[in-house]
């Protein structure tokens, strides 16, 4: 530590499967991170990587900590040692972390430079998210929203909804909540009429400009007090009568409790886990199309994908193909997902775990595994 003392720290490196390809997954720093939802993350990503198509398994990774208390050096100290800690088990072709809670793209250029020294060349495959100027891919930023953005026009066409100037609420603020207020707004003219935060929400029924809103949580901290808004609450937001709902922050806000109240035609979940099984059957039962979060999210490791294929052959893209190719693959998943649920008559998260684990069960299969 920067005081002279000496701190042990526990972390966790988690490979779920790698039937498909080398894993993929996280690293979180959180100072009350364990290594059972380490375990189940690495699950979750198997099967996010199956149902978007891209060839990688699954892994997480987390260290016990605060790093809201650390300094830069410190930070980095932990950063070298934790791939230290887990070098031998990582790289291009085993083992490929990304950023999660908590860690970010300057986090990950510290741990791709200690993993380079170890072996004692540049390489940059051995992790994504990274910043640009040592390997990072143009569309990072905003895939995760974006690829749910994706995912909305495709349940739209289904379901006969004119997105042009439907109504939209977000639960969560944070990067994916605010890259979603932007993509729906110019992508499509939705008209986002209420955004929540830890602190509370606003509402507007003309609609929200969402570069105005983004620049108030910039400067103070959160939405609430917005101007030319009221205040509603995280649990009434929910219940808005709108077109589309992106729960994007929080699991489980979607309950037995207050699912019979929602009223979305669309629930973009692009949160992990918002909506509880409870809560699943009762959306089903109302008509109500969940876009399931490991489909919906998808959009995010579907770019880290391209991350490591511009880095293992040396060539980089444009933001523009990153976003053409990123569309492609959203679009592909969503409707092997879609057709899967229509066949079977099932909700989509069921449909999207039946795409994933035949995928990941071919693949044992083939390779003798079973």
């Amino acid at each position: 530590m920067d005081n002279g003392s000496v701190k042990l720290f526990k972390g966790f490196r988690v490979q779920y499967n790698d039937a498909r390809g080398p894993n993929k997954g996280g690293i979180r720093f959180h100072p009350e991170e364990t290594i059972d939802t380490v375990r189940a993350l690495a699950a979750w990503m198997t099967w996010k990587c199956a149902v978007a198509d891209i060839p990688l398994g699954g892994g997480k990774g987390g260290v016990i900590c605060n790093p809201k208390t650390m300094s830069e050096m410190e930070l980095e100290r932990l950063s070298r040692a934790y791939i230290d800690a887990i070098g031998r088990i990582i790289g291009p072709e085993k083992d490929i972390p990304a950023p999660d809670v908590y860690t970010t793209p300057q986090i990950m250029g510290w741990m791709m430079d200690e993993y380079s020294k170890l072996k004692g060349c540049y390489s940059p495959g051995v992790i994504t998210g990274k910043p640009l100027s040592v390997g990072g891919s143009e569309g990072r930023g905003d895939a995760t929203a974006r690829g749910g953005a994706y995912t909305v026009r495709e349940a739209a066409q289904r379901l006969g909804i004119n997105l042009n100037g439907a109504t939209c609420a977000i639960q969560g603020f944070g990067n994916a909540g605010q890259f979603a207020a932007l993509l729906n707004s110019q992508l499509y003219n939705m008209r986002i009429v209420a955004v929540s935060d830890t602190r509370g929400g606003v509402y507007m029924e003309e609609g929200i400009d969402p570069d105005a809103i983004i620049k108030h949580k910039m400067r103070t901290g959160s939405v609430v007090n917005f101007p030319g808004s009221r205040p509603i609450s995280n649990e009434d937001l929910l219940e808005l009568s709108v077109d589309v709902l992106a729960p994007s922050a929080l699991e489980e806000v979607i309950t037995a409790s207050n699912a019979p109240r929602i009223r979305a035609k669309i629930v973009e979940e692009l949160a992990n886990g918002p909506t509880t099984p409870e809560a699943d059957e009762i959306l089903f039962e109302k008509n109500i199309f969940v876009i399931p979060d490991f489909l919906c999210n998808a959009g995010g490791v579907t770019v880290s994908y391209f991350e490591w294929v511009q880095n293992m052959y040396g060539m980089y893209w444009e933001e523009t193909d990153v976003h053409e190719k990123l569309d492609k693959k959203m679009t592909k998943a969503f409707s092997d997902v879609y057709e899967m649920s229509q066949d079977y008559k099932v909700d989509m998260r069921t449909a999207a775990y039946m795409v994933a684990i035949q995928r990941v069960a071919d693949a044992m299969k083939a390779r003798g595994w079973v």
